[in-house]
């Protein structure tokens, strides 16, 4: 090792056991979160799992908002991994002639396979606001959401240069909205141009108002063939935006 690289010091014994105690009570809070649902969780509930008090609990978490945040950061977080393993161990083969799928596609059908799996997170993330709980402002739960956002856009305008995606064939965006997308800071969707942007949320919206009415039950109806389903929308979702970009 070269003299002037600094040698990685190794966490104080104290430090080590406080990132333990820390992940279990983690690990507790997902727990009640997964039987009880979000609404239920409370930090009473969890010192009480642990067999610790709540005055012990707050020397790790000072307020049920801050484990909340944990909470949610983790799930976004979660969530991100679930659709980029999706994406990254896609088969990229065809079998009986039938095309591979697009890889917006499989990170969409990730993202749902995920959602269905933890019912309980999701709602965490999408259902109803918990009471009194606001997240902090540019914190662990901004950068988790932005971190998924920028698999996405990836896998949606990964293939397109800047004046493509500035181009797309959007319907005329108001003044308003087109500045208020133009002056978004770089690092999230600031980075687009503002009707990329627009065809961005457009496409979200589309593919997380199927999951959400299917994790919430209101897709029933369709038994068996709720995934069939959300494959053909996200399919023709794919081919209209190639159809935007592109012009064709």
């Amino acid at each position: 090792m070269p003299a002037d690289e600094p040698v990685p010091t190794r966490p104080s014994l104290r430090e080590r056991r406080r990132a333990a105690a820390t992940q279990e009570i983690l690990d507790a809070a997902e727990l009640q979160l997964a039987e009880d649902g979000p609404a239920a969780l409370s930090l009473r509930g969890v010192a009480r799992s642990l067999g610790m008090t709540v005055q012990a609990l707050y020397h790790y978490f000072p307020s049920r908002d801050s484990l909340v945040t944990s909470l949610v950061a983790k799930a976004y977080d979660d969530l991100a991994d679930a659709v980029q393993t999706a994406v990254d161990t896609a088969d990229r083969g065809t079998s009986a002639g039938e095309k591979a799928l697009p890889r917006l596609v499989v990170a969409t059908e990730g993202y749902r396979r995920w959602a269905i799996a933890h019912p309980e997170h999701f709602q965490l993330l999408y259902g109803t606001p918990l009471r009194y709980y606001a997240a902090p402002v540019d914190g662990p739960t901004t950068r988790a959401v932005r971190r998924m956002g920028a698999v996405f856009e990836r896998e949606m305008f990964g293939g397109y240069t800047a004046r493509q995606l500035a181009a797309a064939e959007m319907p005329a965006l108001s003044t308003g909205l087109r500045t208020y997308l133009e002056s978004l800071p770089p690092g999230g969707l600031g980075t687009l141009p503002a009707p990329a942007t627009a065809l961005f949320l457009s496409a979200w919206g589309q593919m997380h108002g199927l999951v959400v009415l299917e994790v919430f039950g209101h897709t029933a109806y369709l038994g068996d063939h709720q995934a069939e389903i959300f494959r053909v929308t996200m399919r023709n979702m794919t081919a209209d935006i190639d159809r935007r970009i592109l012009h064709t």
